[in-house]
C-alpha cells in the first residue's frame, strides 16, 4: 500500500476536467491564474503521504518544455522540496510525482516513484490478485510497470478513437486494456514518456482513495493525491472545527460550497501533453489541455459495474429449483467438508469440492469468499522483512476490524482457515461506552465462538476504548482524512475506523491479567460491501416493503454503484493513516460476480424478521462455518455499535432526539434549496 500524488503545474497550462471549451474561455478572458494561492504545498502532501507509506518516501520531477518538446527529469530523495511551491518556469510544464511506500509484497524493498529506462514514471497504490502474472517474490508495482512499458503508445490508442488500431498485431495492449484486466484494488498515476501522456485513475469500485484538485483561479495546478494534507484541511475547515467545538451545526450542511478536493470518479483518464506549443486551445493567457476518460475494455468488468442480476423476481420454477438445491446442499454438507479438509490444516481447496455442492448458493458464496480471503492474506507474498522483525508474542501479521457481528465473524473464521496456525489473529474492537457498547458485547461473545470452532488458534481481542470528549485534536485530524466527505456521520465513522485501525488497546490475558497492547498487523481485513450486496441496511427493507423485489434490486444497485464515493475513499484514508492497508474480501470481483449470479430471493428474504431474513445468504455461510450464534446477529453500523454516534449527538446536540430533529431539518432545507 502506498500514498501517491502528482502536482502538474505550468505558467501557460490549464487542465480542464470535462471539456476544453469552458477552460479556453476562462483563459481567453484574461483571468489571472496563480500557482501559489490557497493551494497545498509539496511538503504538505509528503507529510500526509508519509503516514500512509512509512517505509520510504520519494519524489521525481519532470520538466516538459513546450518550445522543443524536450523532457528533463530529476529524482530526489526524501527531502526533495526546493521550497513549498511547484513552478515549471517560463515556457515549461512541471510534473512532480510523489510516492510513499508501505512495503507489503515482494522479496526486496521497492521505493516509489518507479522510473523506467525509457523515462516513464509510475506511482501505484494497490494490490494485483489477477490479470497480470506476478510471482510470489515479485512486487506488484514493478510488474505493472513492466506491463505498461510494453503497451502501444500510438496517438490512436492515446486518443481512444474508434478507428481500427494498425499497431494491434505488432505491439502490446493499450494502457486501458492492461488496467482493465487487473483484479484487485488500485489507484495509479503513470507518465508515458514516448507519447507524452499522463494516465491516472482508480479501480471500478474505488477501493483505493484518489482525490483530485481541478485548476481554479486561486490555484491553477492540477493535483492528484491519496489524501488531503492535515494542515491544509485545518486551515480550510476552521468554521467546521469551531462549529464542532461549540456544539452548533458546522458548515457540513453547506452543499453549495465548492471543495478544493473531489473524489476522483472510478475510471481511467489521460492528459495528452504532446506538442503543447501547437495546441489550438493555447492563447496568450493560457493553454487548455483536455482530460479524457477511457472505457473499461474488459466485458466481464462491465457486467460487474452495471450490477445486473440474472434473477430478481421469484418465479414458481425458480423457487422449486432453489428448494431442491438447498436440500441437496444440506444432505451433502458433512461429506463436503470431510472431503475438502486439507492435510496441511490450511482449510479446503476449491478443486476438492464436489461439483453438485456448488449448486447450493451458500456454498458458492463460501468458496468465493474463502478464495478472496486467501488471496488477500497469503503470507508467502507478504514482505518477509517485516515478518522477521516480529517477536514471538507479536506474530499477528493480519488483523480484522472486529465487531463480533456477522460479517467480521465470517472473515475471522475464513482467515483462520487460510492462515498458518503459528500466527496469532488480532481482533480489533473499538468502543465509546466501555464494556456496555453493543459491539463490545458481541465481540466478547464472538471471541468465545471463534475459540470454540478453532481452539488451537491464538485469538487476541484488542479492546480499544475511547471518549469523544478527549479527542479534540484527533477529531480535527480525522476531519482532514474524511475530506471531502463532510457530514457528522462521516466524521463518526471516520473516528471509529481510525481508532480501530490504530490497534492500540488492551488485551485480557488467559490468567486474568489485563495488559496494554498495540497491534503490529499491517494488513486489516474489513467487511465493507457485505451490506450493499446482501441487503443489510434498514432502507433495503423499506424499499422491499414499498416496491417489492424490483425496488429492492434498484436500491442495492445504487448502493454498490456509489460505494466509491460514500464509503471506500473515506475508509481507505482513515485506515491507511496508521501505515496499515485495508483489504475488502466482500468486494473481490469473483465474490461480486458470484452474488450477482444467485437469485435475489436466495440473497435475502426481507419478509422474515431482522437477524434472519436480511443478509440471508451470509447467515447460511456462517452456519456452514460453524458460527451458529453469529448467524442470527442483527446488523449494526460501526457508529451505532461502538456508540460514537450517541456520544457525538449528546456532545453536539444535547441528545439523540435533538440530533434527529436537526438532521431532519437540514434534509428539508437541502431539498428546498435543490
Amino acid at each position: 500500500m502506498c500514498g501517491i500524488a502528482l502536482v502538474l503545474s505550468g505558467d501557460c497550462l490549464v487542465v480542464s476536467p470535462s471539456t476544453a471549451a469552458a477552460a479556453a474561455e476562462a483563459a481567453a478572458s484574461g483571468t489571472p491564474f496563480s500557482d501559489e494561492g490557497k493551494g497545498v504545498s509539496v511538503g504538505e502532501l509528503k507529510e500526509a503521504l508519509r503516514r500512509r507509506g512509512p517505509d520510504s518516501l520519494g519524489c521525481h520531477r519532470l520538466h516538459l518544455c513546450a518550445a522543443d518538446s524536450s523532457i528533463v527529469g530529476a529524482t530526489d530523495g526524501v527531502d526533495c522540496d526546493g521550497g513549498d511551491g511547484v513552478g515549471g518556469g517560463v515556457g515549461a510544464t512541471e510534473l512532480c510525482f510523489i510516492g510513499a511506500t508501505l512495503q507489503l509484497r515482494g522479496a526486496e524493498p521497492v521505493s516509489q516513484p518507479l522510473v523506467a529506462q525509457s523515462g516513464s514514471v509510475l506511482v501505484y497504490n494497490g494490490e494485483i490478485y489477477g490479470g497480470i502474472n506476478i510471482a510470489n517474490d515479485q512486487n506488484d508495482t514493478q510488474s505493472l510497470l513492466s506491463s505498461l512499458e510494453s503497451f502501444c503508445c500510438c496517438d490512436l490508442h492515446v486518443a481512444d478513437r474508434d478507428e481500427a488500431y494498425p499497431c494491434r498485431e505488432s505491439v502490446g495492449k493499450s494502457v486501458p486494456q492492461i488496467l482493465s484486466t487487473i483484479k484487485g484494488p488500485w489507484a495509479l498515476i503513470y507518465w508515458q514518456t514516448d507519447s507524452k501522456t499522463l494516465w491516472f485513475g482508480r479501480d471500478a469500485f474505488g477501493r483505493r482513495s484518489l482525490l483530485v484538485h481541478w485548476p481554479t483561479p486561486d490555484d491553477s495546478r492540477f493535483i492528484l493525491s491519496s489524501v488531503s494534507p492535515p494542515s491544509f484541511s485545518r486551515n480550510n475547515s476552521a468554521t467546521e472545527v469551531n462549529g464542532l467545538e461549540a456544539g452548533a451545526d458546522p458548515d457540513f450542511s453547506d452543499h453549495t460550497k465548492v471543495s478544493y478536493w473531489e473524489e476522483l470518479p472510478c475510471g481511467i483518464y489521460s492528459i495528452h501533453l504532446k506538442d503543447l506549443d501547437n495546441n489550438a486551445a493555447c492563447t496568450r493567457e493560457g493553454c487548455v489541455v483536455e482530460v479524457r476518460k477511457h472505457d473499461w475494455t474488459d466485458s466481464s468488468l462491465h457486467t460487474l459495474i452495471r450490477w445486473e442480476r440474472k434473477s430478481t423476481v421469484p418465479t414458481v420454477d425458480g423457487l422449486v429449483s432453489a428448494m431442491g438445491s438447498v436440500d441437496k446442499g444440506n444432505h451433502h454438507l458433512s461429506s463436503c467438508f470431510r472431503e475438502a479438509e486439507d492435510s496441511t490444516s490450511n482449510g479446503f481447496e476449491k478443486r476438492d469440492l464436489p461439483s453438485d455442492i456448488c449448486l447450493s448458493p451458500a456454498h458458492r458464496v463460501l468458496i468465493a469468499l474463502r478464495e478472496s480471503v486467501m488471496l488477500r492474506t497469503n503470507v508467502n507474498i507478504l514482505y518477509q522483512g517485516d515478518l522477521n522483525k516480529l517477536k514471538e508474542a507479536e506474530l499477528a501479521p493480519i488483523a480484522i476490524l472486529f465487531s463480533g457481528g456477522l460479517d467480521s465473524m465470517i472473515l475471522a473464521a475464513l482467515l483462520d482457515q487460510c492462515l498458518d496456525s503459528k500466527w496469532t489473529i488480532d481482533l480489533l474492537n473499538v468502543s465509546f461506552d466501555g464494556q456496555l457498547a453493543p459491539d463490545r458485547v458481541s465481540s466478547l461473545a464472538g471471541l468465545k465462538e471463534l475459540q470454540r470452532i478453532s481452539p488451537l488458534r491464538r485469538w487476541r481481542l484488542v479492546e480499544i476504548d475511547s471518549n469523544l470528549a478527549n479527542l479534540k485534536e484527533e477529531s480535527e485530524h480525522v476531519m482532514s482524512l474524511i475530506y471531502p466527505s463532510n457530514t457528522y456521520m462521516d466524521l463518526n465513522i471516520g473516528i471509529a475506523l481510525w481508532l480501530a485501525a490504530s490497534g492500540d488497546g488492551w488485551v485480557n490475558g488467559q490468567d486474568g491479567d489485563r495488559y496494554k497492547h498495540k497491534s503490529t498487523s499491517r494488513v486489516l481485513l474489513v467487511g465493507s460491501g457485505a451490506d450493499e450486496q446482501c441487503a443489510g441496511y434498514g432502507r433495503h427493507r423499506t424499499k422491499y416493503r414499498v416496491g417489492g423485489w424490483v425496488s429492492l434490486d434498484e436500491e442495492m444497485r445504487l448502493d454498490v454503484q456509489r460505494i466509491w464515493k460514500r464509503n471506500m475513499g473515506r475508509d481507505d484514508r482513515c485506515i491507511s493513516d496508521h501505515g496499515k492497508e485495508a483489504r475488502f474480501p466482500f468486494l473481490d470481483e469473483s465474490v461480486i460476480r458470484t452474488l450477482l449470479e444467485i437469485p435475489l430471493w436466495d440473497i435475502t428474504k426481507l419478509d422474515e424478521p431482522v437477524g434472519k431474513g436480511d443478509k440471508k445468504i451470509l447467515r447460511e455461510v456462517a452456519k456452514l462455518l460453524g458460527l451458529q450464534e453469529a448467524a442470527f446477529l442483527p446488523k449494526r453500523a460501526i457508529q451505532f455499535g461502538s456508540r460514537i454516534a450517541r456520544e457525538s449527538n449528546r456532545k453536539n446536540f444535547g441528545s439523540n432526539r435533538a440530533a434527529n430533529l436537526a438532521s431532519a431539518g437540514s434534509v428539508e432545507v437541502h431539498k428546498r434549496n435543490h
